[in-house]
């Protein structure tokens, strides 16, 4: 049975070729979300877009069907709908190609299907309100693939505001490195890290990672 959408929800569509998948994504959705389709293939999936018109397609990036271009082919199909229909690819693969692909191909944010129903949900809830979103780990390879030549000191003044090892940490830390993670790399101690995570959350008046990486994909600075 679909989620019932509460007031100011969003309606969404579901596509992924895995019924049990989206079974398990509908249960998991919170219940401002309504689903207000699913689909599981490329035909199946342009069908159900173009007839509902949603507010956000959580879109599989791997699709039987169609010319066997996958997401990548729904997208192409549906940018006409790109002013009031958002797209977030939602995939196992967290490879290169498969995130610049389908973010070329008008996504508007890409997550793996590692992350939970709270995050997805939010992800879903940032996407349709005109955000891009991406699994920390992602967020690099688009930044690199749209990357900027400006300069760190023409990109933000905040960034003045960092030393230069708040600033090595701050990097890694939104790509998604643990602490742990971040002390190996940097050959410091994980108390050390946490101190400059949070001096950096400070100056940048911040609350947690998650902003701090949301923070740093729209300066392009990862």
């Amino acid at each position: 049975m679909m989620n019932q959408a509460a007031e100011a929800g969003y309606r969404v569509v579901l596509v992924d070729d895995h019924a049990i998948f989206r079974s398990g994504l509908r249960a998991d959705l919170a219940d401002d979300l309504e689903i207000v389709g699913e689909a599981g293939s490329v035909e199946q999936a342009i069908e159900v877009i173009e007839r509902e018109r949603p507010d956000v397609v959580l879109l599989d990036v791997h699709l039987p069907g169609g010319r066997g271009g996958g997401g990548a082919e729904v997208l192409k199909a549906c940018a006409h709908l790109f002013a009031q229909t958002k797209f977030l690819a939602l995939s196992v693969s967290d490879a290169a190609q498969d995130v610049v692909l389908v973010i070329r191909s008008g996504a508007r944010g890409y997550v793996t299907k590692s992350i939970s129903g709270e995050e997805i949900s939010d992800a879903v809830r940032r996407v349709a309100s005109g955000d891009a979103v991406f699994s920390p780990r992602l967020a690099g390879f688009v930044l690199d693939a749209f990357g900027s030549n400006a300069s760190i000191a023409e990109i933000d003044e905040e960034l003045d505001l960092l030393t230069d090892r708040e600033l090595q940490v701050m990097k890694l830390i939104a790509r998604g490195y643990s602490y742990k993670e971040v002390a190996k790399e940097l050959f410091i101690s994980v108390k050390t890290v946490e101190s400059h995570v949070s001096n950096v959350l400070r100056k940048l008046q911040l609350s947690n990672r998650h902003e701090l990486t949301r923070w740093a994909v729209e300066r392009k600075i990862l």
